[in-house]
């Protein structure tokens, strides 16, 4: 029985995804919580309180108690791939960690369209889409290509028998429509 097989056979109430700066997290969580109506957070708005005059940066004791808030309800999607103690708790919960392992030139079109749709107002975002956010968009993808997924593996390789590596958005919508 492959992978995908077998974590078919599990129910899912707490699910974790990560990936690289436009790997497809948001829209994943979205779409899965729509679908099996599970409320879906995005770390970086647990990181970062949303504010008109500029983003305030949660304390580290803030950003713990809001994350185990999260993490003691019976359902959740949280979706980052935030590679640091703190949100080890999360990947202990999770009943799934779904790793989207999407293409680096694919990330990169995802960079360069999202930056243009929210400069041009037609996409929303978290945060002012500046040229340096953009440019470090850039940087994060480069990384996470040559040591962030390393790091993940190795940081959580106790955790491989519920990570479900994702390479094509097409199989992942079908695993989904059959779970």
């Amino acid at each position: 029985m492959r992978r995908g097989e077998q974590m078919k056979q599990r129910s899912f109430n707490k699910i974790h995804i990560i990936g690289s700066v436009g790997s497809g997290k948001t829209t994943l969580a979205k779409e899965l919580s729509e679908q099996l109506a599970i409320p879906y957070f995005e770390l970086d708005n647990i990181v970062w309180i949303r504010n008109k005059n500029g983003d305030i940066r949660r304390t580290e004791q803030e950003r713990e108690e809001y994350l185990n808030g999260i993490l003691q309800t019976d359902q959740w999607i949280v979706e980052g791939i935030h590679n640091e103690d703190w949100v080890r708790s999360c990947f202990n919960e999770a009943d799934i960690i779904i790793y989207l392992h999407t293409a680096y030139s694919t990330r990169t079109y995802r960079i360069i369209k999202r930056y243009l749709k929210q400069k041009l107002r037609v996409e929303k975002s978290h945060y002012k889409p500046t040229f340096t956010i953009f440019m470090k968009m850039f940087k994060w993808n480069r990384s996470f290509e040559d040591v962030g997924k390393v790091n993940f593996f190795s940081c959580y390789a106790v955790h491989s028998d519920k990570i479900l590596v994702i390479r094509s958005t097409k199989w992942l919508k079908e695993w989904i429509n059959n779970t």
